[in-house]
């Protein structure tokens, strides 16, 4: 009796541990998965229609721009504790409007212009993303040029968006990443691409 009790106490104690162990390693692989691959991200606010909505539930790709610099045109979604010393670390999501090295011009008229050393005659930016009548309000003219590191964003709902146009440029190592899929609504179900970002107008 006393064996076989023994060996009982002995087969819980070893089916424990496997259990422990395996969780432990599906608690690294999320880890892994959460800090350099991918995380959930949900919209706040009305900054990114009609493209985004608020309560969005999008899953983020962080991997990409490990191997390659983030593209114009793209969203992103970045952490925002560079704006200021009391920032509590928020997520924004913005799209890529000036890529770095460049100089962004934004008018009375709204029109946004690119210069470079690609474009020295400056490039007058076309934003099929955004919904008919979108106006790039600014209150004076903006002439920013960008570090090597820096980038300029806007939301798509431009008179509802607190972006580069009021806190200046977005450092690259704040980049969180970019969206992959959005998952809820689930009737919204998207998985996004170039293409897609290029083509998000509605």
């Amino acid at each position: 009796m006393n064996t076989e009790s023994s060996n009982t106490k002995s087969t819980f104690i070893s089916e424990v541990l496997d259990f422990l162990k395996s969780l432990a390693i599906l608690l690294v692989i999320y880890l892994v998965i959460k800090t350099y691959i991918a995380q959930p991200f949900i919209v706040r606010g009305q900054s990114m229609e009609e493209n985004f909505q608020d309560g969005d539930y999008l899953v983020v790709d962080e991997l990409s721009y490990r191997f390659r610099e983030p593209n114009r045109g793209e969203v992103v979604v970045f952490n925002t504790r560079f704006i200021s010393s009391t920032s509590r670390g928020e997520f924004y999501i913005k799209r890529l409007i000036g890529l770095p090295g460049e100089r962004v011009v934004i008018d009375r008229t709204g029109t946004v212009r690119i210069f470079s050393d690609q474009f020295p005659d400056g490039l007058t930016l076309e934003e099929p993303y955004l919904s008919p009548g979108t106006d790039t309000f600014v209150p004076e003219v903006v002439d920013i040029t960008l570090g090597e590191d820096e980038f300029f964003v806007m939301g798509d709902n431009r008179d509802n968006s607190s972006d580069s146009r009021v806190w200046g440029a977005l450092p690259l190592d704040y980049i969180v990443g970019k969206p992959f899929v959005r998952l809820y609504p689930l009737g919204d179900l998207t998985l996004y691409t170039q293409e897609t970002f290029t083509q998000m107008a509605k």
